[in-house]
């Protein structure tokens, strides 16, 4: 599956289940386990877990194994390895706390796909 192909996949996985602040960043430039990292967030845990139980769902509907998945419980924090997609999943205050998208833009990141 295209990279782009599978942005798209995700971005609308996550915007059907009402996802806020989608993000998707480019870091190829700095990671060698993955392209793009995708975060989102959700208000509560149940919304969290929902979010990244329907992008499995979509993404397998699609021809696509996740290569693994953590956190729906409690979920807090849900990450979503599809291998050339990372997507973190987070509610409002963990994602305030870890602030993800920081780390990478500190590095220089130009590379900002899109933000929604």
């Amino acid at each position: 599956m295209e990279l782009n192909q599978l942005i798209t996949i995700v971005k609308t996985a996550l915007e059907e289940k009402k996802a806020e602040n989608i993000t998707v960043l480019d870091v190829r430039k700095w990671s060698n386990f993955t392209d793009v990292m995708v975060v989102a967030s959700g208000h509560t845990g149940r919304q969290v877990s929902a979010l990244a139980l329907h992008l499995i769902e979509q993404v397998k509907a699609h021809g696509k194994k996740p290569l693994s998945e953590t956190g729906r419980d409690p979920g807090d924090w849900a990450l979503v390895d599809l291998g050339d997609v990372v997507v973190h999943l987070m509610q409002p205050q963990v994602r305030d706390f870890y602030q993800i998208e920081k780390l990478w833009t500190d590095l220089g990141n130009d590379g900002l796909y899109q933000q929604i």
